[in-house]
């Protein structure tokens, strides 16, 4: 017996990771549940649109793939709800650095009018366009209060709260771009 020993110390320490990793995957929750600070949505593609900019333009939704994109929507009129969004995606994405340019901020806008000039030149990468019934309907319930986050291509993925931590949000967006390789 004691000749075999040796050799069922080298089978324990070999089978000890896959046992250890059984357990951990199957038995273990960690404490900490989640990192990302936005709620995550069954991802889904959004409808193939064309949108029609303020100015009468009209761009391809599609237009949009390739680089991730910060959705809002809201009244044109931008109450002070709708302005801390759209000031928390601009510094969200003034805070990625070199990596801004890989994100787009798109304001969704209902109702007829054009929005202040003020609120304008306050955000001059802003892409503003009338709101598309078909699109808002493949929004989660809700679509007014909160940013979405839009993945390279065109997935909706993560949904924030109306008035975000903007640090969090940053965090969020620099770590999907930091692991994300497209975009």
């Amino acid at each position: 017996m004691s000749s075999k020993r040796p050799l069922y110390i080298l089978a324990a320490v070999c089978l000890a990771p896959f046992i250890a990793s059984f357990v951990f995957y199957f038995f273990w929750t960690p404490s900490a549940g989640q990192v990302n600070y936005g709620t995550l949505v069954a991802p889904h593609p959004l409808p193939e649109v064309t949108l029609r900019t303020l100015a009468g333009e009209s761009f391809a939704f599609s237009d949009l793939r390739g680089k991730w994109v910060l959705l809002t929507v809201d009244a044109v009129a931008c109450d002070q709800a709708c302005a801390r969004k759209l000031y928390a995606t601009r510094q969200a994405r003034t805070m990625t650095g070199k990596e801004r340019e890989r994100l787009q901020r798109l304001w969704l806008v209902t109702g007829d009018g054009a929005p202040p000039p003020e609120l304008l030149a306050a955000h001059p990468d802003l892409r503003i366009a009338a709101a598309d019934s078909v699109l808002l309907a493949a929004l989660p319930a809700g679509p007014e209060g909160g940013i979405f986050l839009i993945d390279p291509h065109g997935l909706l993925i993560l949904r924030y709260p109306a008035d975000p931590d903007i640090k969090k949000l940053n965090q969020d967006i620099g770590r999907l771009l930091y692991v994300s390789r497209i975009g």
